[in-house]
């Protein structure tokens, strides 16, 4: 091969960056990333003082200690809540993105679909009925011919 002939890295490079899925999932990373600060907002504005009007608003102050003493950096603490926080982070990410964004989504399409399907679904009608119909007159035409022979 001659050196015309062989894809330069960049052109390649280039071809990769273009392909629809690297743009879609670009799009993908900046919209997750201001969606977790509504998140994060909600959780700090909404959840938190739910939570903190049972205890503290706070969840990174729930917390175990395993030792005997746990003062200062002292002793073994198991920080439980921040556990829970970023659980019920999650829960609601999860939740806001499945009832907003995916169940919406997949009833349209599965609307569309439908919509296709239907009309596919007459064209066949359509297309078999007319072959049948074309079918059935030829059949007529070469029976009135074949007749038309018997006759003479």
């Amino acid at each position: 091969m001659s050196e015309q002939q062989k894809p330069s890295v960049w052109q390649g490079f280039k071809a990769f960056l273009m392909r629809g899925n690297v743009v879609d999932l670009a799009v993908a990373v900046v919209i997750g990333a201001a969606f977790s600060n509504i998140v994060n907002s909600v959780v700090k504005g909404i959840i938190n003082p739910l939570v903190g009007a049972i205890g503290t608003q706070n969840l990174d102050n729930y917390s175990s200690c395993l030792s005997s003493t746990c003062k200062g950096t002292h002793g073994i603490r198991l920080m439980w809540g921040s556990v829970l926080g970023a659980a019920l982070t999650f829960l609601i990410t999860a939740t806001v993105v499945y009832f907003l964004m995916v169940l919406p989504m997949s009833k349209y399409l599965a609307r569309q679909a439908a919509r296709k399907a239907a009309r596919e679904g007459t064209k066949e009608v359509i297309e078999v009925t007319e072959l049948e119909v074309l079918k059935e007159i030829r059949d007529a035409l070469v029976a009135q011919r074949g007749s038309g022979h018997d006759e003479r």
